[in-house]
């Protein structure tokens, strides 16, 4: 069995899966499309790079993250059903989108979260050293966020579907009754909370280009991750923090309902403050989605997709 995935090269964490399944996959792993028995479209955008006349030839497997019709945005609406002439079956990593996606297709679905290498993110003992190797305060009261927050054309614009003008208004409402609060961000795309912070005069630490094991770091010092998204697919935070048992809570976007207690989950800025974090919880829960184990069901999806 030959899989071809194309290349994203997009900075993206996705660009962080397809790398980790070649690399355990090497013989597997198709260079063209041309030589390929499946086609995974790990991207969905990718198809308009493929071949058309392969895209019809092999088996295409093709994975969505997340739905956004709400909007009534005629263009990626006609994508999607553009796209799925060439597609035989779906991925998703979410419920959520399983059942979104179940909606616009008869084609048979694949649930399967992506992986979590515990080799590169878990949890270290001890804080105190970190924090002096990042010279943080230990009594500062430190909020993470390391995901995108804005637009790509206009990086003062907030990108809504990740909510970090909830974000904002959240961390406003903890500063105002504690002044040790300190916002952790990294990551590129930070433009608007960067701009909102300083506009209200709230401690930050920016650090934009990090290596996986200082991201490691940051997530062991945190006292709470916020995910404050509208839509998502993952994000693939919630599985970050629970492994490295960083104090989470989230809205209820992607896998939080599988990962998080009820508990930690909340709807909007008003109701955060009912929301507790569980790190036992999501740390128990999350010991399925390691690569080890996670990687051989992505082999046997691949496998069951090229034989039938």
């Amino acid at each position: 069995m030959k899989v071809y995935l194309n290349n994203i090269n997009e900075n993206w964490v996705v660009d962080r899966f397809r790398n980790d399944w070649i690399e355990n996959n090497p013989k597997n792993h198709a260079k063209s499309n041309k030589d390929c028995n499946v086609i995974w479209l790990i991207s969905p955008w990718t198809w308009r790079n493929t071949s058309k006349k392969y895209l019809k030839q092999k088996n295409v497997l093709c994975s969505i993250y997340h739905l956004d019709f709400e909007k009534k945005n005629s263009s990626e609406e006609s994508e999607f059903y553009k796209r799925d002439k060439y597609v035989d079956r779906y991925h998703v990593i979410s419920m959520h989108t399983y059942r979104e996606l179940k909606k616009l297709t008869k084609k048979p679905i694949i649930y399967l979260p992506f992986w979590i290498d515990d080799k590169v993110f878990f949890s270290i003992n001890d804080k105190n050293k970190i924090k002096q190797k990042w010279k943080v305060d230990k009594k500062d009261y430190l909020i993470g966020s390391f995901q995108r927050d804005s637009e790509g054309k206009n990086p003062k614009l907030p990108k809504l579907i990740k909510g970090p003008d909830i974000f904002f208004d959240i961390v406003k409402d903890i500063y105002s009754d504690r002044k040790e609060v300190r916002v952790i961000l990294t990551g590129k795309k930070r433009d608007y909370l960067i701009n909102r912070l300083e506009k209200d005069s709230i401690p930050f630490n920016y650090y934009e280009n990090i290596s996986m094991q200082e991201i490691n770091e940051l997530y062991n010092i945190l006292d709470m991750y916020i995910v404050s998204s509208r839509l998502e697919g993952g994000p693939q935070a919630i599985l970050e923090s629970a492994i490295t048992k960083t104090p989470i809570i989230s809205t209820d976007v992607g896998i939080a309902p599988e990962v998080l207690s009820q508990e930690s989950i909340f709807n909007d800025v008003k109701s955060f403050k009912k929301a507790t974090p569980n790190v036992q919880h999501a740390f128990i829960k999350v010991q399925q989605y390691k690569i080890d184990h996670l990687m051989k069901k992505y082999n046997q999806m691949l496998l069951d997709i090229y034989e039938n």
